[in-house]
C-alpha cells in the first residue's frame, strides 16, 4: 500500500474498535467524537503533507520501490540524513510542533531498531525469532503506513520501592504464554497519541535489574487487542471556532493510562518475550544509537516550535509598539534558542557515522546536551510571550463580539494595535498567544516539554556519565596544574 492519504487514514481509525475513555466517556468513533475529531483532521492533514510535499517526504521502499514516508529511512549516508531532516521539518512545520508524537517519532525509533536488528539477537542468537519478527515489523510499519503509539513507563505506586520491578505486579509483566502467544498484564504510562493510532508498541526503557525476565518484554499489538484499555486524561480541545482557539481545536493529541487485562500477543508480533537473555538484550537495545535518532526527530520538532515562538513574540511586540531594551533582549533570547537547535542537528550530521553495516546514524555528541536544555528552554520560552504579552494577553474579544454589528465599531476604535494593525488582527494573534501558554492545552505541552524526554536534571546526569570525551578536559587540567608546581 505504501504512504497513506489522510482519508485513507481516517477510514482506519473509524473502522479500528478500541477501548478508549475520555472524560468518563468510553469513546464509540474517534474521528466523529468533538472532543477528538480535531486532531484527528489534524492528523490526516499530517499524512496529506507527504504526499503535498512528496519530494521532501517519500522515499522508495528499498525491497518494493513503493513510496514511504521518509521517516523509515535507513540512512546510508550524510545526505540521507540531511534529506531526512528536511522531510522531518515539513512534517513537524504543519503543527508549528505542537504534537510531538505524529507517527514519524516512532517510525524513527523502529528504523533505528532494524539498523542494528542484530543487537536484538542476543548471545549465542538466542533471541533470532525475536530479531526476525522486529524487522518484519519495521517493514511493515512503512509499508503499510501505520501510526503507532507507545507505552514504556511503569506507573508510580511508591517511589521507594518502584524501581525493585521483581515481584511489581503494577508494571506490565508476562502472566502466562500458550503455544501462539503470550500474555500479558500489568500497566504503563502514557500512550501519547492512542486516540489516534492503530497500534500500540511496548519496547526498551528504563533498565532492568537481573532476574527480571518476566518484564522483559517488547511488542506491538493492534490498538483494537481484547483487553486492552486506554484511559484517556481530560480533555484539552476546545470545540470553538478556530479564531477563538486556532490550537485547542486542531492539536489535542491526546495521552492515555494503559492497561493490559491479561492480553494475549501473537508470537508473531513479540520482539522480546522474557526468555533467558532477554533482560540483557532489553538493556542493550536502548543504548545503540537509538537515543541519537530518536532527539534527531525531537530536536527538529523542538526547532520548527522555537522558530513559531520566535515569530509569536516578535509579533506581539510589534503590534504593542514594544521595542524596548528589555523585550529585544528577550527575543533574541528565543532566536538563540533556535539557532543552537539548529547548529546541534547540522553538527550531528556532520558527525555522523557508518554504524559498521553500511548504515549510517547521526552523531550523538551535539544531540545529547539537547535533551536537557529543551526541558528548561520551553519553560522559558512561556515566559517570554507572558512577560511580553502581559494583560494585553486578557484582552482579545472573540469572533462572535467582532461579528456584533454593534461592538465592531468600537473594538475597531478602541483596540487596535500599533502602525495600523487592526481590532481583529491583533485579537487573534494575542488569542493565538493565550491558547499557546495559557490553555488547558498550553499547560499539557509545558509539562510535555519538561518531561517526555525525562526531566533535564536526569539527562544532565546522563550526560556526565556517559561522556566519553574527558581527554580533552583532563589535559588542560593538568597543563595548568603542571606548570602551576602541583
Amino acid at each position: 500500500m505504501g504512504a497513506r492519504t489522510g482519508a485513507e487514514y481516517l477510514a482506519g481509525l473509524k473502522s479500528t474498535p478500541r477501548e478508549l475513555w475520555v472524560d468518563g466517556e468510553r469513546i464509540v468513533d474517534v474521528t466523529a467524537d468533538a472532543r477528538l475529531s480535531g486532531a484527528a483532521a489534524s492528523l490526516a492533514a499530517v499524512f496529506d503533507r507527504q504526499h503535498e510535499f512528496a519530494s521532501d517526504c517519500l522515499i522508495p521502499d528499498p525491497e518494493t520501490g513503493e513510496p514511504i514516508n521518509i521517516s523509515h529511512m535507513l540512512a546510508r549516508s550524510k545526505d540521507d540524513l540531511r534529506r531526512r531532516m528536511a522531510g522531518l521539518s515539513r512534517i513537524s512545520e504543519y503543527t508549528m510542533g505542537l504534537m510531538g508524537r505524529t507517527p514519524d517519532y516512532m517510525n524513527m525509533k523502529f528504523a533505528s531498531f532494524a539498523a542494528r536488528a542484530a543487537d536484538w539477537s542476543g548471545e549465542g542468537d538466542c533471541n533470532a525469532d525475536g530479531r526476525q519478527n522486529l524487522v518484519d515489523f519495521q517493514k511493515r510499519l512503512a509499508r503499510q503506513d501505520i501510526a503507532l503509539t507507545h507505552t514504556i513507563i511503569q506507573p508510580n505506586v511508591d517511589k521507594r520501592t518502584d524501581g525493585k520491578i521483581i515481584g511489581n505486579t503494577v508494571t506490565l509483566h508476562k502472566a502466562g504464554e500458550t503455544r501462539d502467544a503470550i500474555v500479558v498484564r500489568g500497566a504503563r504510562i502514557l500512550a501519547t497519541l492512542a486516540p489516534f493510532a492503530d497500534e500500540i508498541a511496548v519496547y526498551p526503557a528504563l533498565p532492568l535489574p537481573p532476574g527480571a525476565e518476566d518484564y522483559a518484554l517488547s511488542f506491538s499489538i493492534p490498538v483494537s487487542s481484547p483487553g486492552l484499555k486506554f484511559l484517556a486524561r481530560d480533555s484539552a480541545s476546545h470545540q470553538a471556532d478556530p479564531f477563538d482557539k486556532p490550537l485547542s481545536t486542531r492539536f489535542d493529541e491526546q495521552d492515555a493510562f494503559v492497561i493490559f487485562d491479561n492480553v494475549e500477543i501473537p508470537k508473531w508480533r513479540v520482539f522480546l518475550d522474557g526468555r533467558a537473555g532477554c533482560v540483557d538484550i532489553y538493556n542493550r537495545v536502548g543504548r545503540t544509537g537509538l537515543i541519537d535518532n530518536m532527539t534527531t526527530q525531537t530536536t527538529i520538532r523542538a526547532l520548527n516550535k522555537l522558530e513559531f515562538s520566535y515569530g509569536l513574540a516578535a509579533r506581539m511586540a510589534e503590534t504593542l509598539g514594544d521595542y524596548s531594551p528589555q523585550t529585544q533582549e528577550m527575543l533574541g533570547e528565543l532566536y538563540s534558542y533556535a539557532e543552537v537547535a539548529r547548529s546541534a542537528l547540522l553538527c550531528s550530521i556532520e558527525e555522523a557515522y557508518d554504524i559498521g553495516n553500511g548504515l549510517w546514524f547521526p552523531g550523538g555528541r551535539a544531540l545529547t546536551p539537547m535533551r536537557s536544555l529543551l526541558a528548561t528552554w520551553f519553560p522559558r520560552v512561556n515566559e517570554i510571550i507572558t512577560l511580553i504579552g502581559s494583560h494585553n494577553l486578557l484582552s482579545t474579544p472573540g469572533r462572535a463580539q467582532f461579528d456584533n454589528p454593534g461592538l465592531a465599531p468600537l473594538l475597531d476604535e478602541f483596540i487596535s494595535g500599533a502602525d495600523g494593525v487592526s481590532a481583529r488582527e491583533r485579537s487573534a494573534l494575542f488569542r493565538l498567544a493565550w491558547d499557546y501558554i495559557g490553555s488547558g492545552l498550553g499547560g499539557r505541552n509545558l509539562l510535555y516539554e519538561r518531561f517526555y524526554l525525562t526531566s533535564a536534571g536526569r539527562n544532565r546526569i546522563n550526560a556526565h556519565l556517559s561522556n566519553p570525551e574527558r581527554k580533552r578536559p583532563n589535559e588542560l587540567l593538568d597543563s595548568i596544574l603542571s606548570r602551576s608546581g602541583a
